[in-house]
């Protein structure tokens, strides 16, 4: 379930931005090839001949629906069937990688105290489903002191780059202005999703899946080293 929206009290924010939505995986959490392996075993169980260089352009979209692109473009003749199947691997897999916790992203926890203390309300979104997600914040102890929502794709009708992720932490945490909004994340999906929803920024970091020359070749506003560089941009470009 994701978190819900808590109001701030006596906080005053030090810019236009009301709320700040990153990615898990790569951004704020440090992704050490779980998600990689769960697809790679996914792919070997099933005979599904998709290339591993062919899921670096999934990488940021739900789980469930890169298996099902995989299938209909690799392994047609499996159809609904073999999607179920190898996604069940996939978890199954996944799923047991992560019962060895998790580590945030360096300088994650000191943006979240730097936002808090600026009044700038605090979302998570994932292509993780709602189970991985919950195990991750279990892992980090990031409840609702920590982060205001934390949004999966279970939550809403479809994935990036489709941006409806963003408008349920808009619509958790209480903030209807996109311009008062940015997004930071790892892979072009992320940024599409980003600009799709039309939002003050559209922030790449290098912390995860993609190199400066794959995010740039995206619509962005910026692209950092890490979250750990956000706070200079925020209070020089926001």
């Amino acid at each position: 379930m994701a978190l819900q929206g808590r109001p701030y009290i006596g906080s005053t924010t030090m810019s236009n931005i009301e709320l700040v939505i990153f990615d898990m995986a790569g951004t704020t959490v440090v992704d050490p090839g779980n998600v990689l392996q769960a697809y790679m075993e996914a792919l070997r169980t099933h005979d599904i001949p998709a290339p591993e260089a062919e899921l670096r352009r999934h990488r940021g979209r739900s789980k469930r629906g890169t298996i099902a692109a995989l299938v209909e473009a690799y392994a047609p003749d499996g159809g609904e069937q073999l999607v179920e199947a190898a996604f069940a691997t996939f978890q199954q897999t996944l799923e047991r990688s992560y019962q060895e916790g998790n580590e945030p992203i360096p300088g994650t926890l000191e943006i979240f105290a730097y936002l808090r203390e600026h009044g700038i309300k605090i979302g998570l979104n994932t292509g993780f489903y709602r189970h991985v997600r919950d195990k991750i914040l279990e892992n980090l102890g990031w409840d609702d002191t920590v982060v205001d929502c934390a949004i999966c794709g279970d939550d809403v009708p479809e994935g990036r780059p489709a941006p409806y992720m963003i408008f349920a932490a808009m619509s958790a945490v209480g903030v209807d202005d996109v311009s008062r909004v940015v997004a930071v994340g790892d892979t072009p999906l992320d940024l599409q999703a980003a600009t799709r929803a039309g939002l003050a920024g559209a922030i790449g970091v290098l912390s995860g899946s993609h190199d400066a020359v794959s995010l740039g070749a995206t619509r962005h506003t910026h692209i950092i080293p890490s979250v750990a560089e956000l706070p200079d941009l925020l209070e020089r470009e926001f």
